[in-house]
């Protein structure tokens, strides 16, 4: 299997390119490059300095992969974007290195980025994520496996997003979206369980409905949030492993958490 470079592509020849890869017109390749075997580039796609690529990736025209942070704390360290496999990321998605020596950008497996999309430093984004036109990732912003968002969402820096959320298209979201959850409106509420998400990766009804019955209760108007989630932390040994994991997304908050709509 060989390489497929187009002759009006500019490539480095320190990169480190594959076998199966192809590259399209007019794409600009950096020496510290390294691209997985599968992976293709169609037109107008350059890839910076200090990026790895994983196999079977897609990137369309004019997608812009690890240029500088665009942060005033950025220095000219060395900092690097590192991607998995099987990622498809649409026309002018743009992903930033990260700020601070040897840090990253990472972007899981398996994700679907539609066009126009910005990641910036320091974003690390899990598996199977699926992201809308025009949604903007701020710096260090994190998201779980199998979350979606919806087209023009943005992403307050320091946020970390839990595993199959779905956030509402052209909301801000400025606090922490705990797992499993959906979240819409303005301010940015949690308006119910992403049930369609949790079934359709076969979670099966009963954890389902022990994973509602805890944010009832976490939510009990007639108690202060933060008893009730000081109570389910003195017993997170007695819930199932899903409900243990969205105590310590709370516990491990820094923005705080955005709330149920009540």
């Amino acid at each position: 299997m060989s390489v497929k470079i187009h002759s009006t592509a500019i490539v480095a020849p320190k990169a480190e390119i594959d076998d199966g890869v192809e590259i399209g017109p007019y794409c600009i390749i950096d020496s510290n490059v390294k691209i997985g075997s599968g992976t293709k580039l169609k037109a107008f796609v350059t890839v910076h300095d200090y990026v790895s690529i994983g196999k079977n990736c897609e990137f369309y025209e004019f997608a812009a992969i690890g240029g500088d942070p665009q942060d005033h704390g950025y220095k000219g360290e060395i900092s690097y974007v590192r991607i998995g496999d099987n990622n498809l990321f649409r026309e002018n998605v743009t992903i930033s290195r990260a700020t601070g020596e040897g840090n990253e950008t990472i972007i899981g497996n398996d994700c679907f980025v539609m066009e126009g999309v910005h990641f910036a430093h320091n974003v690390k984004i899990g598996n199977f994520v699926t992201i809308a036109n025009k949604v903007g990732l701020s710096g260090f912003v994190e998201v779980g496996d199998h979350t979606v968002f919806g087209g023009m969402a943005g992403v307050h820096q320091f946020v970390r997003i839990g595993d199959f959320c779905m956030i509402g298209g052209m909301y801000r979201v400025v606090k922490d979206v705990p797992h499993y959850t959906l979240v819409s409106g303005d301010p940015l509420r949690i308006t119910g369980l992403n049930k369609v998400g949790l079934e359709r990766a076969g979670i099966n009804s009963e954890t389902r409905r022990k994973i509602t019955n805890f944010y009832r209760e976490l939510y009990d108007k007639n108690k202060r949030f933060t008893d009730s989630l000081n109570e389910a932390a003195k017993n997170k040994s007695d819930y199932i492993p899903e409900i243990q994991h969205i105590i310590d997304f709370y516990q491990n908050s820094k923005r705080g958490v955005t709330f149920w709509n009540n």
